[in-house]
């Protein structure tokens, strides 16, 4: 049974904020508490909800969460800085990952045309004429290295066969 997507808004309803508050603040100090135990580091959660009167929510307790802000806090601004990332460095990396991905994903389907159109003009569908000189080029050296991987398969057989 798959959950249903939580629509991610204020809930006006007290009482139920108040319990996805509790729900969710048990959930995530318990993913704190996996995280450190399966990757073997320090790591602390600090909740404040002055909406429901109660007090800060420290895990595993206040003196260790001000120990390793402490601990830090001495580390030079260099590695603080090192793996942190804001909004907007946040979008900046998904888009230069995204726009990478979309430079290979179009790179891979000219590749792709380039290759169908050998296969049609060598079965006798001649697609040839309507390409410009550069795409007369790519299907050149397309087909020339498919004629050197050929050639390479058939030297390979051959010393196979003669073994």
């Amino acid at each position: 049974m798959s959950r249903k997507k939580v629509k991610l808004a204020y809930i006006t309803n007290d009482s139920a904020r108040k319990t996805t508050y509790k729900r969710r603040t048990k959930s995530l100090v318990k993913k704190v508490h996996e995280l450190t135990t399966l990757c073997g580091i320090e790591g602390f959660a600090v909740m404040n909800s002055p909406d429901f009167g109660s007090q800060v929510e420290v895990w595993p307790s206040l003196e260790d969460a001000r120990r390793l802000l402490s601990d830090f806090k001495k580390l030079p601004l260099l590695k603080q800085n090192k793996k942190m990332v804001n909004q907007e460095s946040f979008l900046e990396q998904s888009l230069a990952k995204a726009t990478q991905q979309l430079r290979k994903l179009r790179e891979e389907n000219r590749q792709k045309e380039l290759k169908e159109v050998m296969f049609e003009s060598l079965s006798g569908k001649g697609k040839l004429q309507s390409l410009n000189a550069m795409d007369l080029d790519e299907v050149d050296l397309l087909v020339k290295q498919n004629l050197t991987d050929i050639d390479y398969r058939v030297r390979v057989l051959t010393k196979a066969s003669h073994s």
